[in-house]
């Protein structure tokens, strides 16, 4: 069981909201940000990214840093580009990219069935990065931004989603990358009950993007109610902001990687101990993007080579050790490179696939990095089965796009 309820959104009033709608906290640094909000007061970024609005040198996790972004929210308010919804609604959030349309319902999760284990993840979380968004919500005493949630859809969900999309949007618009952002707010208190009564029977939802955002969450709002000795249960800090999508209109991106050298190996030298897993061969034409699971393609000298694992480099009986992720760390990356943790090694980097082909002959042409490694995308089928396995993906494993805009929805925790 899923519990999944209204809100009363504060949301750019309509004629802002493309102004206000930027891109997710965690997608640009100080500076593409700072670029970015560049002569747009009404960017959410000088909410989710407020050191842009202090001096360059300012530690982007000070305290003064979140009061600036109180500031900020507060402005928008009072100016009236934000206004609050008087009752709890859900939202309908579609976007659409390159044809493809995903349709999610924005709401707010319960933060007792992160521990529950009812919302599943499939990443580990970095403290530093969980602290700085819990220290952002309770100095904003707001969810700034959605988590983005996936669950097996439904017939009974889509049907009902399918009225709302049928009315007038309150926000249709788009943005510099091609993308359609439209929005629906539901009202009707027959459709408001039908949404939530069919998500109590949601087994379990899975974190698709936001380990962070979700981590903290929890942590708040365990904080909230250890600290209220009169807590029943119904607080609005007992909920969190979450975009619910059904999986079958996700599409995961591959995520890639680069390393800066070969670990003291020639190219050739280093051709020759991939033999022993791969079967090795040049790519004579133009389809470099790897096809199906257990094949890479590897860029090195301005080259590309066709690498198809050979049997017993994976585990079918793990959901993890079936990934081609684990077997480029198990087979390249660890024995033959000795990069074993991706968390800390400077001498790897991820590219998401989004940016293209293109990117990774770029890094590697230019000098920075040696060779790049195009990898098949993970399928949502992947992340679900390790996520109710109770196991944890290798990092930089999945790049969900669409990203959704922030600002187009703000839960108050009051």
């Amino acid at each position: 069981m899923s519990v999944f309820k209204p809100f009363k959104a504060y949301r750019p009033s309509p004629k802002y909201a493309k102004q206000v709608a930027s891109k997710p906290y965690d997608v640009l640094n100080s500076r593409e940000a700072r670029i970015e909000a560049e002569g747009n007061e009404m960017s959410f970024l000088h909410v989710v990214k407020p050191e842009i609005d202090l001096p360059e040198d300012v530690d982007p996790y000070s305290q003064e840093v979140y009061l600036k972004g109180k500031t900020n929210f507060n402005d928008l308010i009072t100016k009236g580009v934000f206004i609050q919804d008087a009752t709890p609604m859900y939202y309908v959030y579609r976007l659409t990219m390159d044809g493809r349309t995903q349709t999610g319902l924005v709401g707010c999760c319960f933060f007792e069935e992160y521990f529950e284990g009812i919302i599943k993840k499939h990443e580990l979380t970095r403290t530093a990065k969980e602290n700085d968004r819990v220290n952002h919500v309770e100095c904003l005493n707001a969810n700034a931004e959605p988590v983005f949630f996936s669950y097996r859809g439904n017939d009974l969900i889509n049907n009902l989603v399918a009225i709302e999309v049928g009315k007038d949007p309150l926000y249709n618009f788009l943005t510099d990358d091609g993308v359609r952002h439209e929005l629906w707010s539901v009202e009707n208190p027959d459709s408001l009950h039908s949404i939530e009564t069919a998500f109590e029977n949601v087994p379990y939802l899975y974190v698709a993007d936001g380990h962070h955002r979700t981590a903290a969450a929890a942590r708040i709002g365990k904080k909230r109610k250890d600290n209220n000795q009169q807590h029943c249960g119904s607080e609005e800090y007992n909920y969190f902001l979450a975009v619910l999508f059904p999986e079958d209109q996700l599409k995961i991106f591959d995520y890639n990687r680069v390393v800066k050298d070969l670990n003291g190996l020639s190219t050739s030298e280093f051709l020759r101990k991939l033999e022993d897993s791969f079967i090795v061969s040049k790519i004579e034409y133009n389809d470099i993007q790897p096809n199906v699971i257990r094949e890479f393609s590897l860029y090195i000298d301005s080259s590309w080579y066709r690498l198809v694992a050979k049997d017993g480099c994976w585990d079918n009986n793990d959901p993890v050790g079936d990934l081609d992720v684990t077997i480029l760390s198990q087979k390249v990356l660890d024995p033959i490179l000795n990069i074993i943790d991706l968390r800390k090694d400077e001498r790897i980097d991820f590219v998401g696939g989004i940016r293209g082909i293109k990117e990774l002959e770029r890094r590697v042409d230019s000098g920075e990095m040696k060779a790049a490694f195009a990898l098949f995308a993970v399928t949502m089928e992947q992340l679900i089965n390790i996520a109710d396995a109770g196991e944890i993906m290798p990092p930089k494993t999945t790049w969900f796009e669409p990203k959704l805009r922030s600002g187009l929805f703000v839960h108050d925790l009051e």
